[in-house]
């Protein structure tokens, strides 16, 4: 198969959403059309011990939550379908954000009763920057939820992106007996205690209506529910623009479909409709030019970095996306910002944790490689060509704590710990140039709890942590040596390094920051720590 058809051939998403709108639930329903695993886990279920596929972390399966980017894939209809499925929490967006780097477009899933929610709306405001193809699963429709058009008028609003419905529920909650769809003009029946068990609907369940005027309807759904379909679908077909695919592709109009994921309803059709429109492996740009897919030279970067994927292994793993090229095993390419050559031996594909060595990917494929502290994120592998692809942040963090070793006799495991999990992304580690006291810095509380139980878990240390107020981390610049000299004489109380050396402004108060900057004109204060990276 030629270059050409194997990126034809791929298709690279995430799932994004707000928590608990059934985001990783969907991704198990997803995997089971795909053949890839044959039975789903239950998120949030005591009775049943088994967890979810893409929650593989032991803190995962504890709080029923995703803390950590999933990277999956299977094949359904010739193509190779790659899920990166992303936590849903707004204290890991960090890790959302650079994994949406990596994607060429996007599920959001809404939960029908709760509606558009503060973190499904920064996560689609970043793919809407990117102008990134966005496909909306509205999902537990087997629950009482929102009208339908109240909801896709609260989408449109908050999310601030086009819609066209492309299928619509029959009823609701007590009342929900299925979907129609419109995209292939057909009735699917809600069974809910039937037998979709493995991704498979039966075929009684599947009813082709060209004619939603046919008398045939009201034998399947009864009257009532008959004729409010019909004025619905009426209603969505005068009231919507029709779906245009290009206008999808980029990034102006986005289908909805309706489904329930944890009854394995309408992800039949959701799938089938993206494998349809979704985009092949679209051009990334670096500082340099634009990379195209096509291209013959390989090229990727990292975009996540995950430690102890396997905790009896201590396996350091950095996440490949290609961009263009072909990837081949045991072949020599070049480290870009070491300025070195490298070669993997047993570069990984994943189903979560499960993971098999893959001799050639492709634009669109993310490889795990392993890592023995190569790699930072946003680093890129080439033929030999210098390029450095954009767009990856690194945010400033909002918490702060001083970290402390609670364990003498483990001072090198907890060393080893912090910067291989600051490697990750998850957090940001900071000495003070007074003190050399350590400060974590995050962006939400639940990651101090993450790094305090990875670090016990995985790597046999225990630490603690003392409260500092502190209200922002900059990175700071200065083209006058002068001036600079004189800013760090006179706030050093207020310095630190990160762990990559860069000398960084701790403010203790927005009132402190805004003085430093008026006291220090020529001294540029920065918010991500990619100066030359997407702001």
């Amino acid at each position: 198969m030629s270059l050409q058809q194997e990126i034809e051939k791929r298709k690279t998403f995430g799932i994004i959403s707000h928590p608990d709108a059934g985001k990783t639930t969907l991704t198990e329903k997803l995997l089971l059309f795909g053949g890839a695993i044959q039975t789903a886990g239950a998120v949030k279920s005591n009775k049943i011990k088994r967890s979810t596929v893409s929650d593989f972390m032991a803190i995962e399966k504890q709080r029923g939550i995703s803390v950590a980017t999933s990277v999956m894939a299977f094949e359904y209809r010739d193509k190779k379908i790659n899920i990166l499925d992303t936590p849903g929490h707004q204290d890991f967006a960090e890790d959302t954000y650079r994994t949406l780097t990596a994607v060429d477009s996007a599920i959001v899933v809404i939960d029908v009763a709760k509606g558009v929610e503060t973190q499904t709306e920064k996560l689609v405001a970043v793919c809407r920057r990117r102008s990134t193809p966005i496909i909306v699963f509205i999902n537990k429709l087997d629950r009482e939820g929102k009208d339908p058009f109240i909801l896709i008028d609260e989408i449109e609003e908050k999310l601030g992106i086009m819609v066209r419905p492309l299928s619509w529920p029959v009823g609701m909650g007590g009342t929900f007996q299925g979907v129609y769809s419109l995209y292939e003009k057909k009735l699917v029946l809600f069974r809910p205690h039937g037998k979709p068990q493995r991704g498979k609907q039966a075929k009684d369940e599947v009813l082709e209506f060209k004619d939603l005027s046919s008398p045939d309807l009201e034998k399947h759904i009864g009257e009532r529910a008959a004729a409010t379909l019909r004025e619905e679908v009426h209603m969505v077909e005068e009231v919507y623009p029709p779906f245009d695919k290009q206008d999808y592709m980029d990034g102006l109009l986005s289908p909805v479909f309706f489904g329930s994921a944890v009854n394995n309803f309408g992800v039949r059709e959701l799938l089938d409709c993206f494998v349809d429109i979704a985009p092949t492996p679209l051009p990334r740009m670096t500082e340099e030019r634009e990379v195209v897919p096509t291209e013959d030279k390989f090229s990727g970067f990292v975009f996540k970095i995950h430690a102890n994927i396997d905790p009896r292994h201590r396996d350091r793993i950095a996440f490949l996306r290609i961009c263009s090229g072909m990837f081949e095993r045991n072949t020599n390419y070049l480290h870009v910002r070491q300025g070195k050559k490298m070669r993997f031996s047993n570069p990984t594909s994943f189903m979560a944790s499960k993971k098999e060595i893959v001799d050639v990917a492709y634009p669109g494929d993310v490889v795990g490689l392993y890592d023995t502290g190569n790699f930072k994120i946003g680093d890129t592998m080439t033929e030999g060509e210098i390029l450095h692809f954009t767009g990856l942040p690194s945010f400033s963090p909002e918490q702060f704590r001083y970290v402390e070793n609670a364990d003498p006799m483990k001072a090198k495991q907890l060393a080893k710990g912090l910067v291989q999990l600051m490697d990750e992304g998850v957090a940001q580690l900071f000495t003070k140039e007074s003190n050399q006291r350590k400060i974590i810095g995050t962006v939400g509380a639940l990651q101090f709890d993450v790094i305090q139980y990875r670090l016990e878990h995985e790597y046999g240390a225990k630490c603690r942590y003392e409260p500092t107020r502190m209200h922002k981390a900059c990175w700071v610049t200065c083209d006058d040596a002068a001036a600079f000299k004189e800013f760090v004489a006179r706030r050093k109380k207020d310095l630190a390094r990160d762990k990559d050396g860069h000398l960084v402004f701790l403010a203790e108060s927005s009132w402190a920051l805004k003085m430093a900057q008026e006291n220090h004109p020529k001294v540029e204060f920065h918010f991500t720590s990619d100066m030359k990276g997407e702001q």
